[in-house]
């Protein structure tokens, strides 16, 4: 399925809510990329082709073969796509683990149509643009030794994909000290999301615990 005449790149949409795929097609089409749609990862893996696609916008949780097993599936076929989970705020853990094994990023639900958007863009200007990204990457790392013992506990436990709540009662302070931390972290690193955070921790070397 294709949206408006396409000139950004092709996007794979796998998503089993039948409202939502054919939101998510109309959304990314009318930008400018070609969309081709699934309503499950079966469909997609038979006839996914040897080449092609910039772009996989994945849900988590689907009937028969979820979005994880996708996952495993394109890498065990050494099909580099990069992935954007489509997640429920239960799932972020799940997401969080997803990125740690190469997937480009995760939005929740409910997510702003201009949010997806940036973030699809991001994909495809970075997966054809390596030596800018791992520049990015090698900055942002350097960042880590800016930030206090308590900033990098907390760090630590997001990329774990865990709750404010729990980091708050593992580390023995509040909810709101927990968010202050966790918010001068996020701004001392100039990252956006827990995504871009754990790839962070990954290209450029999580910190050692701090004692």
């Amino acid at each position: 399925m294709s949206g408006a005449s396409p000139v950004e790149g092709l996007i794979y949409v796998v998503e089993d809510d039948d409202a939502l795929r054919d939101s998510l097609c109309w959304l990314i089409g009318s930008a400018g990329y070609a969309v081709s749609a699934y309503r499950n990862a079966e469909i997609f893996l038979a006839y996914l082709e040897p080449e092609g696609g910039d772009c996989l916008v994945l849900d988590v949780r689907m009937p028969g073969m979820s979005g994880l097993e996708l996952q495993e599936r394109l890498i065990r076929r050494q099909r580099h796509i990069p992935i954007i989970f489509i997640t429920g705020h239960g799932d972020v853990p799940m997401a969080v683990g997803a990125i740690k094994r190469g997937a480009y990023d995760f939005i929740e639900k409910p997510f702003q149509d201009r949010e997806l958007l940036a973030r699809i863009q991001s994909v495809v200007k970075t997966d054809r643009g390596p030596p800018e990204a791992r520049e990015r990457q090698r900055l942002l790392a350097s960042r880590i030794e800016m930030l206090s013992q308590r900033e990098r506990e907390v760090m630590d436990r997001v990329i774990d994909g865990k709750p404010n709540k729990c980091i708050a009662k593992e580390l023995g302070i509040s909810v709101k000290t927990v968010e202050a931390h966790r918010a001068r972290m996020m701004g001392k690193l100039d990252v956006n999301s827990v995504a871009e955070l754990v790839r962070l921790s990954i290209g450029g070397g999580k910190p050692g615990p701090t004692l």
